[in-house]
């Protein structure tokens, strides 16, 4: 069978930040009478395999298409899974807690986790919306541990006023919150390891039990005190992310446009805005749409036309 571009059943993620706005701008079937602040596009976790529901595929996982198709999806004959690549989006109608992922090194040497660099892009954002991006200048361990002790973490971190278009990206071992009133695309490795540092005191969703988790020393370790900021890159345009672990370009066409896509090389692509069709000989045109999340194999070839006016993000990795 010819491979060809794949589409996936997003994995919503109840949070108690989150709301109905994937709903209202993409159009997504969300569960009733909860608040959704996560889909899962695109995902080889644990419990958490994306499904494939365009083409002779829909049904199979992403996880067993590869394991039959190997390197004409992925272009490489050393390929091991997990997928490389997690992408979501995010609704925070509240703000997140303050948390850290591990680096490699911190992983290896706790024998805990998976390592964890993502890169958010800005969809949509409410007036004055901000996020928390890295230690401040001249904080120190004892510094931060002081404050998490008095309730204001926060204030060591730099408070970071976004704009729709910008893409913020945040090496492992980064200090990190969103703010409230985001709709934010997230790239990152496969990992979910999360360590909470502060939760702005909040209570637990249904408001027993107390506090939520949080994980301080596991924090504390992972953080990197001395990550200067111009590694906290931020773009609008072209290269986005361009990092060892994976890279993001951002797409613009008009309607009525193409675009060849190439032989050689895995993309996953994230559609902002817009929408059209891929085709090739030999497949269903598979059509896209605002919101949709589609992986090309490194052995397909095609042509991406654009129905309107469209915006998009393509990630790779190597």
């Amino acid at each position: 069978m010819k491979v060809y571009p794949l589409k996936f059943r997003p994995i919503f993620k109840e949070r108690i930040w989150g709301g109905r706005e994937l709903e209202k701008v993409y159009g997504k079937e969300l569960p009733p009478g909860v608040k959704i602040g996560e889909s899962w596009e695109l995902a080889d976790l644990p419990g958490d395999k994306s499904e494939i529901v365009n083409g002779p595929l829909a049904g199979e996982t992403i996880d067993r298409v590869i394991a039959r198709f190997g390197q004409s999806i992925t272009g490489t004959s050393d390929y091991e899974p997990p997928f490389p690549l997690l992408i979501k989006i995010l609704d925070a109608q509240d703000v997140l807690s303050v948390q850290v992922h591990p680096d490699l090194e911190t992983c290896r040497r706790t024998g805990k986790g998976a390592p964890k660099t993502e890169c958010w892009y800005i969809i949509a954002a409410a007036p004055g919306a901000v996020i928390y991006k890295g230690l401040k200048d001249g904080v120190t361990r004892e510094d931060l541990e002081r404050a998490v002790r008095d309730g204001t973490t926060a204030e060591m971190l730099n408070k970071v006023r976004v704009r729709v278009g910008e893409c913020h990206f945040l090496p492992s071992g980064t200090a990190h919150a969103i703010g409230e009133g985001l709709l934010i695309a997230e790239i990152q490795q496969p990992s979910d390891t999360t360590y909470r540092l502060f939760d702005w005191n909040r209570l637990k969703a249904n408001g027993n039990g107390g506090a939520r988790e949080l994980h301080i020393a596991e924090a504390m370790e992972s953080i990197h005190f001395n990550c200067p900021a111009e590694s906290l890159t931020v773009k609008t345009t072209g290269r986005l992310v361009d990092a060892d672990v994976f890279k993001v370009d951002k797409g613009r066409q008009e309607r009525g446009s193409k675009v060849r896509l190439q032989k050689g090389w895995m993309e996953v692509y994230i559609v902002i805005s817009g929408g059209g069709e891929i085709t090739d000989a030999g497949i269903e045109p598979v059509r896209f749409v605002r919101g949709d999340t589609m992986l090309k194999p490194a052995d397909f070839e095609g042509e991406m036309a654009f129905a309107e006016d469209t915006e998009y993000l393509v990630a790779a990795t190597g």
